[in-house]
């Protein structure tokens, strides 16, 4: 009896503490994570910016960057089924994650990859895949068309950056509103977020829906201002190139519901050496709601390149 009486006060304990320290319960659950994927947590500076990003593995470079929203740790449940064969780099987006805010900065797509090209020269990082989910992927597009010799192929994950792909009801209630279930207000909106990125949500402990519940809340003010400048003053991709000659894995989950999968047509003309895989049952964030399948299909597709 004595051990069951020790078990649960353990038990106890713990909900205790996640209850009154979330954001610390958060740190060490994320710690843990981010260790099972072999990355460790580092920081570079640019100008202007403070940059977190997590790095394990070795070998040829894997740049996944997120969306809007989101933060470095959205790549990270994936990563160990990566880290085996690739040097992953995940940084935080400037503005995002724990990532330097300044609310007198531009945070437009070409603003992010000038900043990110500083970020991999301050690593050293001359060549690389460039894989991206939503913004990120829109991202990484513009960047491998300002920067061609650097990267090797692109990793489109559910990715924004053409008309076709912002033309979904989540979008045009957006313009027709100012609402987006990607700016939440208060804790109650983590769950409407939850349901609206993802068919296939995996498990989040209550204390990490709190404390990144808490974040997103406290960024309202900024990220209102960017994901309005966005929808201003990003001109899509197909209206400036006609191709992009990079080789490129084209994803979308079948049931996305922030962005619209018919955009894979038109990303399928911008990038003529493409490969495209439709994920059914699968949302906006394949990384997060199938790690282990979409880590496989992107294995088979990196063998593929040359070396």
């Amino acid at each position: 009896m004595a051990i069951v009486y020790t078990l649960l006060l353990i038990v106890v304990g713990l909900w205790v503490f996640t209850q009154l320290q979330p954001d610390m319960a958060s740190r060490w659950g994320l710690a843990l994570e981010r260790k099972r994927s072999g990355l460790v947590l580092k920081s570079q500076a640019i100008a202007g910016f403070d940059i977190p990003y997590l790095e394990g593995g070795q070998g040829e470079v894997l740049v996944l960057v997120h969306g809007f929203g989101g933060d470095k740790d959205n790549f990270t449940r994936m990563a160990r089924f990566l880290t085996p064969h690739f040097r992953v780099i995940q940084p935080d987006l400037p503005g995002f994650g724990d990532a330097t805010r300044n609310p007198a900065a531009r945070y437009r797509m070409a603003d992010q990859v000038e900043r990110l090209h500083a970020f991999f020269q301050a690593l050293g990082v001359q060549k690389m895949i460039f894989g991206g989910n939503s913004m990120g992927g829109f991202i990484a597009c513009e960047y491998a068309a300002r920067y061609p010799d650097q990267v090797k192929a692109l990793w489109l994950l559910d990715a924004a950056g053409t008309a076709t792909a912002h033309d979904s009801p989540m979008l045009q209630h957006y313009l027709a509103t100012g609402e987006s279930p990607l700016l939440l207000r208060s804790q109650a909106d983590v769950a409407r977020l939850i349901r609206a990125t993802m068919a296939r949500p995996p498990y989040f402990p209550g204390f990490l829906k709190r404390t990144l519940g808490a974040r997103a809340i406290a960024d309202y003010p900024l990220h209102s201002e960017i994901i309005k400048d966005l929808s201003q003053h990003s001109p899509m991709l197909e209206t400036r190139y006609t191709t992009l000659p990079t080789p490129a894995l084209i994803v979308w989950g079948a049931e996305d519901g922030i962005l619209n999968p018919a955009a894979s047509q038109v990303q399928e003309q911008l990038l003529p050496r493409h490969q495209t895989i439709v994920m059914q049952g699968i949302g906006h964030l394949p990384m997060l709601e199938a790690p282990a399948q979409t880590a496989q299909d992107f294995m088979k597709f990196a063998k593929t390149l040359p070396a």
